[in-house]
């Protein structure tokens, strides 16, 4: 009977002490997961590439175990806001602007009737081969997908020298996009993640109002809206289901190893 009743109080103990990590510890940095994709594409040969049948499965998986897919626009207000979202909640972004966003990602997000935020390079646009058109990009912006920059020609931003070049990347990419789709645009994204102070302050006196990175944001609590840490998101997170649960559970970017911004 000790030996039972010993054992019973340190069951005890160990789910107090659990229960206790939990919830003074662990929920309170609890940060909603920035999906990060690229191409989606049968071209997985490519570390930024999901093939469009893994990329199918991934948004049946948050459709079926019941996430909440939300745009990034309502995830910044809530940020500032300092609101407390449900523990399935989610981002979806794209970076670059490929042309198989429109042609393999949307067909799915729509028919799930998710929303998306792709950030584009706009010289790109129109003019080099495998990126989006301005007319597809009007077709997704019509239906639930939103557009932010990235910026005109992708240059990795911490690399340039003056603060007119980091303008023209800048809020240059800014203008193309709202004289394109007569919307204004809310978000950029620096390319590879790499900003600096001199960057982030580009952004912001160019009238953006937050933007995304890798693992290169310093905070990983994502409470600042100009260094939101996103997750890469990789052909294999299907193959090894585990590992993109662990990606949406919210408290991915506490256990990764962070990077410099720039």
């Amino acid at each position: 009977m000790r030996l039972l009743k010993k054992t019973v109080i340190l069951t005890l103990i160990a789910i107090l002490v659990l229960w206790s990590f939990y919830f003074f510890y662990m929920r309170p940095r609890h940060v909603v997961p920035i999906l990060m994709y690229h191409s989606v594409s049968d071209n997985t040969s490519s570390t930024l590439s999901v093939a469009p049948e893994n990329f199918s499965r991934q948004i049946k998986y948050l459709n079926r175990a019941g996430y909440s897919v939300i745009p990034l626009d309502e995830l910044i207000q809530g940020i500032k806001n300092r609101k407390k979202f449900p523990l399935k909640t989610v981002v979806i972004t794209f970076d670059d602007g490929f042309e198989d966003n429109y042609l393999n990602a949307f067909p799915v997000l729509a028919r799930y009737k998710m929303p998306a935020i792709i950030f584009i390079m706009t010289d790109y646009v129109g003019k080099k081969e495998g990126y989006l058109t301005w007319d597809q990009i009007r077709v997704m912006m019509n239906n639930g997908i939103d557009f932010g920059g990235h910026p005109r020609t992708g240059q990795y931003l911490p690399s340039i020298k003056t603060e007119k070049e980091l303008f023209f990347e800048i809020a240059g990419c800014k203008s193309d996009i709202e004289s394109n789709i007569g919307k204004e645009v809310k978000y950029f994204c620096y390319p590879i993640g790499g900003f600096n102070n001199e960057v982030k302050k580009v952004v912001k006196e160019s009238g953006f109002k937050g933007a995304c990175t890798t693992n290169r944001g310093f905070d990983k609590l994502n409470k600042d809206v100009y260094e939101l840490n996103r997750i890469k998101i990789t052909n294999s997170d299907t193959v090894k289901p585990f590992h993109f649960r662990a990606k949406l559970s919210g408290y991915y970017n506490l256990f990764r190893h962070g990077k410099k911004g720039d």
